[in-house]
């Protein structure tokens, strides 16, 4: 079992007999998603830590993209929880770059590469994504590197 999955399942313990329902639905709802991901494709097996960070990103996304939906539709309530389970999710991703350090990562990303113009998208997001590996979202990468390509 990856450490992610191990800390998770501690933790939710930890909420369900602290009676704390945010925090055990949220988490329940992480590991089911991180079993799903296990059980896709042919076979069972065990995600990586980078694997299991990965399914936490989505779901936290998931969760802030839900939270805008509702909250753009008048249901302040169901917004509110949507970002509550959001920050239970924050606690296990690694600390998001500011827009300053993502702007140096990505500049060095493209330099090394020799990266310059448009027909080169799509290496320059494959080693921008690599440099930042998880640090920020693909979104904001990709942002970044076509402001960066001229695009």
């Amino acid at each position: 079992m990856s450490t992610v999955k191990d800390r998770l399942t501690a933790d939710m313990r930890a909420a369900l007999k602290a009676r704390d329902e945010l925090t055990t639905s949220t988490l329940r709802m992480a590991l089911a998603a991180i079993g799903n991901a296990e059980v896709a494709g042919k076979a069972k097996r065990e995600l990586s830590d980078d694997e299991a960070l990965a399914v936490l990103t989505k779901e936290a996304k998931k969760r802030r993209e839900a939270a805008e939906a509702f909250a753009a539709a008048g249901r302040a309530d169901q917004a509110a929880k949507e970002r509550a389970e959001g920050e239970v999710l924050d606690r296990y991703l690694p600390r998001q770059l500011d827009d300053e350090a993502l702007a140096g990562i990505v500049a060095t990303a493209l330099a090394e590469g020799g990266f310059t113009g448009k027909a080169q998208m799509g290496p320059a997001m494959k080693a921008a994504q690599a440099a930042v590996a998880g640090q920020a979202e693909g979104g904001r990468v990709a942002a970044e590197v076509r402001r960066q390509l001229g695009l």
